[in-house]
């Protein structure tokens, strides 16, 4: 029992290890990239707008599993940045969509061309 218990907060800690080293040297890339005024939390963010079928405010946070109102703080952020505009639903009014303004798709290339990179190096 006590070598299981053992075997589990190494790998415990072997992730956690792993997981803030992968952040690292994603920022390293967003930074060597000409993305100095992004955080990888805004990064993943344009991620999720980009990859959402339609994102609209509530759709977004649902697919990174946070409020809306934790949500609108970044999103605000990120069109005064230039990388995100929102727009009202025709449709519905009370609907706020998401879409990437060309600097906020450039963020996101640069980002999956990372993790491209990534996964072809552990392969």
């Amino acid at each position: 029992m006590e070598k299981e218990r053992d075997n589990r907060q190494l790998l415990n800690e072997l992730l956690v290890e792993l997981f803030n080293y992968i952040l690292l040297l994603e920022e390293r890339n967003l930074k060597k990239n000409g993305l100095k005024g992004l955080s990888i939390n805004e990064v993943h963010i344009i991620e999720a707008i980009k990859k959402t079928e339609t994102p609209s405010m509530s759709e977004v946070a649902n697919r990174l599993m946070i409020t809306p109102s934790t949500l609108s703080t970044s999103v605000n952020r990120l069109i005064q940045k230039g990388f995100v505009k929102s727009e009202r639903s025709k449709e519905d009014r009370r609907v706020v969509l998401l879409s990437l303004t060309e600097k906020g798709q450039e963020a996101f290339r640069i980002h999956e061309e990372f993790h491209k990179k990534m996964i072809n190096q552990i392969l």
